[in-house]
């Protein structure tokens, strides 16, 4: 059975906090290869005051990052216990095909393409009601 985590659970996994936890939940890890999860899109999220007032538009950083956050939360799988952090090292490239609004639940998923221990290159998706919104190619690093 596959492990489903909470936000509780991603909070034991992550550092990051309320504005910028950027997952509620992850809800399928198969080993170390590939996870799922998403985020729901509120009309609460701070961004939305400013991006942009009338027409709110989750802004396309705050996208990569919520795949960016799903790719570490993968590769920390394998530092359980270990006091190192995931680091976000490089984009390539990334895709914006459709706007995240509020009521938008944002599907994400990551698939890891290469793997050298402590340094991965994932391929990020984001989607909403089945419908691609962002992708991009994901370096990540885990460090001390």
């Amino acid at each position: 059975m596959n492990p489903v985590l909470t936000v509780e659970d991603i909070k034991k996994i992550l550092p990051h906090r309320y504005p910028f936890l950027l997952i509620d939940r992850v809800t399928e890890i198969n080993g170390e290869k590939s996870i799922k999860g998403y985020k729901n899109v509120t009309g609460n999220e701070e961004f939305f005051i400013g991006h942009f007032p009338g027409n709110p538009v989750m802004p396309g950083v705050l996208i990569i990052e919520a795949m960016a956050q799903l790719g570490a939360v993968l590769l920390m799988q394998r530092f359980v216990g270990q006091k190192v952090f995931a680091y976000f090292a490089g984009i390539d490239k990334a895709r914006f095909k459709r706007p995240v609004v509020p009521g938008d639940r944002l599907d994400l998923d990551a698939f890891v393409l290469k793997d050298r221990g402590k340094f991965a290159v994932i391929e990020g998706k984001a989607s909403v009601d089945g419908q691609l919104a962002t992708a991009a190619t994901l370096m990540c690093m885990v460090t001390q």
